[in-house]
């Protein structure tokens, strides 16, 4: 699970969905580590030719755009409640985005001004990144905290937010997996003051 040859911690982050996953990593960057955002490097690739290519095959023209974007709604709703669609989608973009995640990493490595990665990344464990990873900590939230965040930031109902969320590993395994738990579920205060002592504990750990 831990990666090798890693001089600085790579934190791996998961949790449910509107957990706080976001913030948490912010405050890590806020310490001085570099930043990795799964989605965001999911959003980024679908600019690529050959998952664009994959996609087409795959779903069709009516998944994109006019300008030739893909229609991140219109994929949603082919695969989302859909193992096998979902599966495929994820054949065509988890590899790709696992290459560009060691990548970054590598990079924040080579970087003097960096004391650690935080790699943001819902399902780390479902694609395999936690390898990538020296520590992996679970952000933890009520599930009412959850389902008003998720409604208030994404615009999303309770059948949206849970069936996402079930197309993931269950939240009792991921945290079972991790070495930490963040507790999210009170003050912004009280979950940096946990960031701050997990990230010097961990520190510590690797040096």
């Amino acid at each position: 699970m831990n990666a090798t040859h890693s001089t600085k911690p790579v934190i791996g982050l998961v949790g449910g969905i509107g957990a706080g996953k976001s913030t948490v990593a912010a405050e890590f960057e806020a310490l001085g580590c570099a930043r990795i955002d799964a989605d965001w490097i999911g959003h980024e690739l679908l600019g690529d030719e050959s998952v664009r290519a994959a996609i087409r095959a795959r779903w069709g023209a009516e998944v994109f755009l006019a300008d030739g974007s893909v229609d991140r709604a219109s994929v949603a709703r082919k695969v989302f409640g859909r193992p096998d669609e979902l599966a495929a989608l994820n054949a065509i973009l988890h590899p790709r985005m696992g290459e560009r995640i060691a990548e970054r990493i590598a990079a924040a490595q080579a970087d003097p001004s960096a004391r650690g990665v935080v790699l943001d990344a819902a399902v780390a464990f479902e694609a395999g990144w936690d390898r990538l990873c020296t520590h992996m900590v679970f952000v933890r939230a009520s599930d009412a905290q959850r389902a008003r965040r998720v409604r208030d930031s994404r615009g999303w109902d309770r059948d949206l937010w849970q069936s996402r969320e079930k197309a993931q590993i269950p939240l009792d395994s991921k945290a079972a997996r991790c070495y930490d738990t963040l507790e999210n579920s009170s003050s912004i205060s009280s979950l940096k003051e946990q960031i701050r002592r997990l990230f010097f504990r961990i520190v510590s750990d690797v040096s």
